[in-house]
């Protein structure tokens, strides 16, 4: 059985920014569904998605949406499926889309990652998975080695060009 998350955009212009979380979950090898659904716009839709995410697989649920930044809680409010909210940068650099995702009630949480963070998102959704899927831990650590390996040579390339200087 192959992990599924779903990636909602409340705004096709984020797709962008969220490139890079579908990469990292496919690099999972976990299925993405993506899916442009506006939590302003098409409020029932967003109910109604929340409402069958888990009899239509989906185990986690990433939202990306900016300015307001409703988009997480109304998909939160409807399921008991994990939300992680990624806030999109828009207006006020960011920081409202933040705000309207962090700052959920009581009863209705929304895990977030930074400003347009989508690599995050997709690390986070693995770690979540990784509980039921086995293999996830074993591609989680294997990142975690390569990210150690890649800072080290980063490290030595400095050390080189400041020794040259």
């Amino acid at each position: 059985m192959t992990p599924k998350v779903a990636l909602i955009m409340g705004s096709d212009s984020d797709f962008e920014k969220l490139k890079s979380c579908v990469a990292k979950l496919k690099e999972f090898k976990i299925e993405v569904d993506v899916n442009v659904i506006s939590a302003h716009r098409t409020p029932d839709k967003a109910a109604e998605f929340a409402k069958n995410a888990e009899k239509n697989g989906i185990e986690v649920i990433i939202c990306a949406a900016g300015m307001a930044a409703h988009l997480g809680g109304v998909i939160a409010a409807h399921t008991t499926v994990p939300v992680i909210g990624i806030p999109i940068k828009s207006t006020l650099e960011g920081m409202d889309a933040l705000l309207a995702t962090v700052q959920m009630p009581p009863g209705i949480p929304v895990a977030t990652v930074g400003i347009d963070n989508g690599t995050n998102a997709a690390i986070l959704a693995a770690q979540m998975l990784a509980i039921k899927y086995d293999y996830l831990k074993d591609a989680l650590k294997d990142a975690k080695v390569k990210m150690v390996e890649g800072v080290e040579k980063k490290d030595e390339k400095i050390k080189k060009a400041v020794a040259e200087m």
